[in-house]
């Protein structure tokens, strides 16, 4: 196997080994908001954003360099971004999940919220019915 289809295998096995990481069911939706939150982790995502690209153009530039527009791949010819396709999806599919375990993780922040919330109203209704029959035992 050549060096860009090594690389690309590669670069698939880490993308899938990070999605089923993120699938995890027995670490929380809070604990990885917090994981993505962190400094250490946003200085991976903004060098990983630039490295990503630089992988792309030097992917593209090798495959330009080995075949012209067209690649061959078992027998038959294959667009280029047909080969690239790939590379493509899951950083997408990575970059969703985030966002969906973010989401997830604010939606049960905000129902504990309103459950606290609604326990202290219901506690403060409760107090005043409470008073309001000592008054009326008072007259």
């Amino acid at each position: 196997m050549s060096l860009q289809w090594t690389a690309v295998a590669t670069f698939l096995y880490a993308e899938v080994f990070l999605v089923l990481l993120l699938c995890v069911p027995f670490v929380s939706p809070a604990r990885w908001q917090k994981i993505f939150r962190s400094r250490l982790v946003g200085l991976a995502v903004s060098y990983g954003n630039s490295f990503f690209i630089v992988l792309i153009v030097i992917l593209v530039l090798l495959l330009l360099a080995q075949g012209g527009l067209l690649v061959t791949w078992g027998g038959s010819l294959t667009p280029i971004w047909g080969s690239l396709t790939p590379i493509f999806v899951p950083p997408s599919l990575l970059r969703r999940l985030v966002t969906l375990i973010s989401a997830q993780a604010a939606l049960g922040a905000s129902s504990q919220a309103f459950r606290k919330q609604a326990e202290g109203a219901s506690q403060a209704a409760r107090q005043y019915l409470e008073d309001n029959d000592a008054l009326r035992k008072v007259q």
